[in-house]
């Protein structure tokens, strides 16, 4: 699906539910972080070869994969409600990261660019 499909998807899902009066900028915000945070919790504590067999584990993997499908939600409904382009904000930020991160200068590096 590309995002205008999602968007339509994810405010058809709200607008039937009547959300819109709870998902304030704030909020929203707030939703986006939890989510994240519920991603983490899942690998926490776990070394590499443990994260990675948690991704190779079906039923685990389905969990990152909710956890993923929560974060998508909450970004489409931020972008929809507040007329976000992603597709532009995201090619901006990949333009000013390559002028942060020339590849030349950054490959196999994990420095920030002001390090």
């Amino acid at each position: 699906m590309e995002f205008d499909e999602l968007n339509a998807e994810v405010q058809e899902f709200c607008e039937r539910r009547d959300w819109e009066q709870y998902h304030t900028p704030k909020d929203l915000a707030i939703g986006l972080v939890t989510e994240s945070s519920e991603l983490l919790e899942l690998f926490r504590f776990k070394d590499l070869p443990e994260q990675s067999d948690l991704l190779a584990d079906s039923e685990t993997r389905e969990d990152v994969e909710a956890e993923l499908a929560d974060i998508l939600f909450f970004l489409l409904r931020y972008a929809d409600l507040y007329d976000i382009d992603l597709s532009a904000a995201l090619e901006r930020k990949l333009e000013t990261n390559r002028a942060r991160y020339p590849a030349n200068e950054y490959r196999g590096s994990n420095r920030k660019y002001d390090e």
